[in-house]
């Protein structure tokens, strides 16, 4: 599905994003591998999501039937080929998603593969999980996630305990779970995927699991397991678990901030006054909001409340009257991972050069992004490149044309934004895959006040 972007246009009002999916993921293990049952509301139907609730149904029979009504359509083409978009709903609605759990014992061996699609978390957490059920299944994906580094979690997990196979490093990834034992991982890439594995993995085994990381990332595991009762130790950069049985749990996801900056990001382009209401505020979330105050993006932050250990809010944008060029090292880049594409949609706006230091693991995402978003820049008119393991994005603003998405949900997205700001009309191609995260995307847009179109 294509759109096409008018200038001049300005955001207001009070906006929600869907539920954030890191969060869903998690929890969705949680409740799984919970004695009792969890009543989860706000989880968002998007793709990535769907595909771990399919999986977690082809392990877990008692879950099957709730988990079915989510995961069922988690093979419905939304990158790529066909679409499950619909331009015309907003952030839906969502019926409360109980889950009947048996603990991590109750686990069966699945009937054939495990289908994560195109989501690496999907199969980095639940690899964790089953590395120590007494089974053995074939993780497999699509085409995407079957180029993405999958030794960094099956090496350490061997060292648990699991049978673990890769193919060239990459998938199918081979498990047979088996009796663990905790160990302490200093890990030489910063991810929070490889850390949430290990910590699933160290609450099934025998003695200490401590992962220790070379800079922050995201703790929604560390959250919702110190919240469900687990021994969790925190000390800087290191976490430690030890064996730990949780019960059944209820809790609302918050929205996801990764969704809500493309809102801000929208509003400081279009110097507007927005408010993202019941959004995620986790401070290993937020940075992406210090690089755009250094941008001149004024935001305020309040938090309302809290859920499995997540403190939840608004956040409000202030309006801006411009946009300035930004530095981030390469120490940052793990705190904004998910956030760059967007971040790189406002530099192309500032005065002067943005850079974007040490960023190749954005190569290794749903797409090459750092390819993907000078790629983007250039074909609406702006000036980028991607020297090495840097992005470069030169401002100047854009002058108009026509981008594709490339089946990448946060470049379909972050495209859209940067258009709102261009001297002229943009067509972006490829829009629907903004529903792998953000269900509803063009909608929330429209009724922001966006004008958008199809061609």
């Amino acid at each position: 599905m294509d759109i096409v972007v008018r200038p001049g246009s300005s955001l207001h009002g009070t906006l929600a994003v869907p539920g954030d999916k890191s969060i869903a993921h998690r929890w969705l293990i949680l409740s799984v591998t919970a004695t009792g049952t969890s009543r989860l509301l706000g989880v968002p139907p998007s793709l990535d999501v769907r595909s771990t609730a399919s999986c977690l149904a082809a392990v877990a029979p008692k879950a099957r039937p709730s988990l079915d009504l989510l995961g069922g359509e988690a093979s419905s083409a939304v990158e790529g080929g066909g679409s499950t978009w619909n331009e015309e709903v907003e952030v839906p609605a969502l019926e409360p998603l109980e889950v009947q759990g048996e603990g991590r014992g109750s686990l069966q061996e699945p009937a054939s593969g495990l289908d994560c699609g195109n989501s690496g978390t999907s199969m980095r957490l639940l690899a964790g999980v089953l590395a120590a059920a007494p089974f053995r299944c074939l993780l497999t994906g699509d085409e995407s996630l079957s180029g993405r580094p999958m030794e960094r979690i099956a090496s350490p997990l061997r060292a648990m305990g699991a049978e673990v196979e890769t193919t060239d490093g990459h998938t199918p990834l081979s498990i047979a779970g088996g009796q663990l034992h905790g160990i302490r991982l200093e890990l030489s890439v910063a991810s929070a995927q490889v850390k949430s594995a290990l910590l699933l993995a160290g609450v099934a085994a025998e003695g200490v699991t401590t992962v220790i990381e070379p800079a922050a990332t995201r703790d929604h595991t560390e959250r919702a397991l110190s919240a469900l009762g687990a021994p969790v130790e925190r000390e800087g950069l290191s976490v430690s678990v030890r064996r730990f049985q949780h019960g059944g749990f209820d809790g609302k996801v918050p929205g996801d901030p990764s969704s809500a900056a493309f809102l801000i990001a929208g509003a400081a382009l279009t110097g507007s006054r927005l408010l993202v209401r019941g959004v995620g505020l986790n401070p290993t979330r937020l940075h992406f909001l210090s690089v755009m105050e250094r941008m001149g993006v004024q935001t305020r932050v309040e938090v309302e409340g809290s859920e499995i250990g997540e403190p939840v809010g608004s956040i409000e944008v202030e309006p801006s009257d411009g946009v300035r060029s930004v530095r981030v090292e390469a120490d940052e880049l793990p705190l904004i991972i998910d956030e760059v594409p967007v971040l790189a949609a406002l530099a192309a706006h500032a005065t002067s050069d943005s850079w974007f230091l040490e960023a190749a693991e954005l190569r290794v995402k749903e797409s090459d992004r750092l390819g993907a978003i000078a790629n983007g820049i250039r074909a609406l008119g702006g000036t980028a490149a991607d020297e090495g393991s840097d992005l470069v994005i030169a401002g100047g603003g854009l002058e108009g044309g026509r981008a594709d998405a490339g089946g990448d949900h946060r470049i379909a997205m972050a495209l859209t934004v940067a258009a709102l700001g261009a001297r002229t009309s943009c067509r972006i191609d490829g829009v629907e895959a903004a529903d792998v995260s953000f269900p509803g995307f063009v909608a929330t847009l429209r009724r922001a006040g966006a004008e958008l179109e199809r061609p």
